[in-house]
């Protein structure tokens, strides 16, 4: 065999060794790693400017604003001479009436002051130094308050002031939204005509309203209809058919009642004896509060 030959027969013994290290190598070779695009640099975030600097520039501006928004809490309470009245879904209110709001029933209630707007994110902030809410104002309505950030809000206003503030009871809420001993028994808080008293879905454009922008009721009393539902103090229950002096509701259950309708919800939730109920440490866009105190 020529030495041409030999190196030839060496050649084709190899490539097969060749052909089988190329292959383990192909199979066990790392995929390339995907460079992903750098992302662009980010804008140095400038601070938010504050939304009351009064509140913030210091203790003597935090407490006169806590003080100017307390006087005007005091002066928005509105008197509620005690009567009787009839509870739950009455005849004005119509078919659209929930089974929870059955059967009709007579409470006799002392006498008693509500407010007469929503708490306000002005408030709000002046006494608890934050603003959870989602749609931002300070004459807005304050919302996104559980049942149990209120007892919070609440027990730190009545520190300040020395008073007594509190939720309505549920029977307290629906007769000052019928108008007390003024009622003239409209559907709603103050009208049979929805627009006129209420922010709710039909002309709200789906966010809430400064307080006090719709007519009162008989009480001069605003937004009892719409705008935000409210909490009240008692744990949710039904009904029951006999007469009832201050009813405080259910001793225990697993949700509190709140009252009023709001801006995303429609007409039928905004009528005066509608029922809601949601578990106290629930927080919503369209959920806020009422104070009332027992004696001013």
């Amino acid at each position: 065999m020529t030495p041409k030959h030999i190196i030839l027969t060496l050649l084709l013994m190899l490539c097969p060794i060749g052909m089988a290290a190329q292959s383990t190598i192909t199979r066990h070779k790392p995929k390339p790693a995907v460079t992903k695009p750098k992302p662009a640099a980010k804008p140095k975030t400038k601070p938010a400017p504050r939304r009351n600097s009064t509140h913030h520039s210091g203790s003597t501006s935090s407490t006169v604003n806590l003080s100017a928004e307390l006087n005007k809490l005091i002066n928005n309470m509105v008197y509620v001479s005690g009567g009787t009245f009839t509870m739950g879904g009455t005849s004005e209110q119509g078919s659209v009436a929930y089974v929870d709001e059955k059967p009709t029933h007579n409470v006799t209630l002392s006498s008693y002051y509500i407010c007469k707007y929503e708490v306000t994110q002005a408030l709000w902030r002046a006494v608890m130094g934050s603003n959870p809410s989602n749609f931002k104002g300070d004459n807005l309505p304050v919302e996104c308050v559980s049942w149990n950030d209120c007892q919070t809000f609440i027990n730190r206003l009545n520190s300040y002031t020395g008073r007594n503030f509190r939720l309505p009871t549920e029977a307290e809420w629906e007769f000052a939204a019928r108008g007390g001993n003024y009622s003239r028994h409209y559907k709603y808080s103050g009208s049979n005509y929805i627009g006129d008293v209420a922010w709710y879905d039909g002309n709200s454009s789906n966010r809430t309203h400064p307080v006090g922008t719709k007519q009162p009721n008989e009480l001069g009393l605003y937004d009892m209809s719409g705008n935000v539902y409210e909490w009240c103090s008692d744990w949710y229950g039904s009904y029951s058919s006999y007469s009832q002096s201050n009813p405080t509701g259910p001793n225990s259950g697993s949700d509190r009642v709140d009252r009023g309708g709001s801006w995303g919800g429609s007409a039928r939730y905004c009528r005066s004896s509608y029922r809601g109920n949601l578990t106290p440490d629930g927080r919503y866009f369209n959920l806020g509060l009422r104070l009332v105190l027992s004696q001013l």
